[in-house]
């Protein structure tokens, strides 16, 4: 997997050569040792070694002779995965002392991003579609076309609209009942932050997972930035979002500060011992596992943040509508405006993005602070910011003002977030989460096995909504 067969000719008679490699994702690294080939002291034919080379990035291949370390070429180029190809170090002509290096394709590479481009497509198109038939669906004409399309019933109900019936009350008449009761209004949930916290949960299970075993799947080693990087980030952002609209609400009803800074305490313990005790990484070991117990893990570092960020919210925050830096403050301050909303969001993008610019320089080294998912360096911070303001920018209109999306199938999970990620985490190794793949070197059988162990926690949370069963802490 990700990787690629190199035969290496070496055509020079008399010469043993020694070929380094270096990867461009590397940063300043140095070359690496690839592979000696010595002549093989026949002039018609040439000594060959294979090696296997990597396709996850593009690769720097340098062929140096092994007497003096001479460096006789150079070369870059992005190998396929499988594929099979040959380097040629031969002599640019007959009797000439030049060298000249040719890289041959002996067998074509496979895709191996086909594979996930066709189920981006796939779920995207599913998404519209399902969007597309709920809007359909909600238009007064359309659903009174397909209920007289698919039964009987109403056609029965005109009829006897026009000739009468026997059996049901006159609508005319004194007796007659309206089958509707108007009901309650009830507060308005916020579909696009519990949409948000969703989209940043499955992607994280998705991730665990394996994500297909693709190099984009996975945190970045030091500089840079993948999709992996995202998540975590996300997640945190969303939850500071959380906290005020909570927080506010709680104390709307009554509770006090005091109180509340217990019900703060609590839920913090909670998400730290969950994470110690439950989310532990040899769990299939015993229900504890010391030896190799991960303290510093994900609902422990969620806990501690949320602790810290809950308590100075709730002892110096003011409701200051002009001053608002956050995305649960904004929306709570400006509920009725949408337009003030928007160009909040924008904002906060545009002003979170150019500091990103200027940081980074907008490479992946070269700036003065570069993305760093390990060190959570400023520019990390800034850049998830504002990748996380623009997915609210566009989800606030889209799910909660316009309603042209309920968020699904990411709201589901989003409303039941601690249950999916701790039960993700415990259930991993066990079926349907998991089973014996035929090709353990098959990017396709492992994105199958993990967009399906995805899936089911996607509906798993689905059936708890519809049960209204929610797991709080």
């Amino acid at each position: 997997m990700d990787q690629a067969l190199l035969l290496i000719h070496n055509e020079l008679s008399g010469t043993s050569l020694t070929v380094y490699w270096k990867s461009e994702s590397c940063y300043q690294c140095t070359f690496q040792p690839l592979a000696n080939v010595s002549h093989s002291g026949k002039p018609a034919k040439p000594s060959v070694v294979a090696v296997s080379v990597s396709t996850q990035h593009g690769s720097i291949l340098q062929v140096n002779y092994t007497q003096g370390e001479t460096a006789a070429c150079r070369l870059e180029y992005k190998f396929g995965e499988f594929g099979n190809y040959s380097l040629l170090v031969q002599h640019s002509s007959p009797g000439a002392s030049e060298v000249a290096c040719d890289l041959v394709v002996n067998e074509n590479p496979v895709d191996s991003n086909l594979p996930v481009s066709i189920a981006f497509l796939v779920g995207l198109a599913l998404i519209i579609a399902i969007s597309f038939l709920r809007f359909l669906l909600s238009l007064e004409d359309f659903s009174n076309c397909i209920s007289k399309a698919i039964t009987s019933r109403e056609t029965d109900r005109l009829i006897n609209s026009e000739l009468g019936s026997p059996s049901r009350a006159d609508p005319l008449s004194d007796d007659f009942q309206p089958e509707t009761r108007r009901m309650p209004a009830l507060p308005y949930r916020l579909r696009c932050v519990d949409t948000f916290r969703g989209l940043a949960l499955i992607l994280m299970v998705f991730v665990n997972y394996g994500g297909g075993k693709y190099w984009y799947f996975k945190h970045s080693s030091w500089n840079g930035l993948t999709v992996a990087d995202l998540v975590f980030p996300w997640f945190v952002f969303i939850m500071g979002s959380s906290i005020f609209l909570s927080m506010t609400s709680v104390l709307q009803r009554g509770c006090s500060k005091f109180r509340l800074l217990g019900k703060i305490a609590w839920r913090s313990f909670l998400l730290i011992c969950i994470g110690i005790i439950v989310v532990n990484p040899n769990y299939c070991l015993g229900p504890l596992s010391w030896d190799k117990v991960r303290i510093p893990g994900v609902l422990q570092r969620l806990g501690v943040t949320y602790f810290v960020v809950a308590v100075l919210e709730l002892i110096f925050s003011k409701p200051v509508p002009d001053t608002c830096t956050s995305a649960g403050k904004i929306l709570l301050y400006y509920k009725d405006q949408t337009k003030a909303i928007l160009m909040r969001f924008a904002a906060w993008c545009c002003v979170l993005g150019l500091i990103s610019i200027a940081l980074t320089k907008l490479s992946t080294n070269e700036g003065f602070i570069p993305i760093n998912k390990n060190l959570w360096s400023v520019s990390y911070v800034t850049t998830l910011s504002c990748f996380a303001f623009f997915i609210l920018l566009v989800l606030y209109p889209v799910v909660d003002v316009k309603r042209l999306w309920t968020g699904a199938p990411f709201f589901y999970p989003g409303m039941n977030s601690i249950l999916v990620y701790v039960g993700h985490e415990v259930f991993e190794n066990y079926f349907p989460f998991r089973w014996k793949l035929e090709d353990d070197q098959s990017h396709k059988e492992h994105l199958i096995q993990n967009m399906a162990a995805t899936a089911v926690w996607v509906l798993i949370a689905y059936i708890l909504y519809k049960k209204k069963i929610f797991w709080k802490i």
